[in-house]
């Protein structure tokens, strides 16, 4: 499986859940990813500001620490960086409530993670930036 991923493709992983962060990041790793794991929003936007990383794409707990929360620090990285898809992973019900409120579009992964949903789901986001990288290059 490895083999179909780019080494250049960089998930950051954002949970204050450790066990849940580590077990999702393990997995990506033995995919091919290189993965970055931050404990809260805080760590994220550390993270996404470094130079000297290029994060391809975030998968957020709704209710990862910091002090913006999940919603707030998607948009924050809309609008840092347009180019990094950011996946929203929580309780459905409780991050539509929150999506309602923040954003236009809720949670689209569950916790707990489902590692073949969460390779997919990235491959997907992936496909759809490249598609567009693309278009407007021609």
């Amino acid at each position: 499986m490895a083999d179909e991923v780019h080494k250049s493709d960089c998930v950051l992983i954002v949970d204050g859940d450790v066990l849940a962060r580590h077990a999702i990041a393990d997995y990506l790793r033995d995919c091919g990813y290189i993965v970055v794991e931050a404990a809260s929003t805080d760590e994220a936007r550390v993270a996404l500001l470094e130079p000297a990383l290029k994060v391809d794409t975030v998968i957020c707990a709704a209710d990862a620490p910091g002090s913006a929360n999940a919603f707030q620090f998607r948009a924050w990285a809309s609008q840092l960086a347009p180019s990094v898809d950011v996946a929203l992973a929580g309780n459905v019900e409780r991050a539509a409530e929150k999506a309602a409120d923040l954003c236009e579009e809720g949670p689209s992964l569950a916790r707990p993670y489902d590692p073949k949903s969460v390779v997919d789901h990235i491959r997907r986001l992936q496909g759809r930036f490249r598609s567009k990288t693309m278009g407007a290059a021609s």
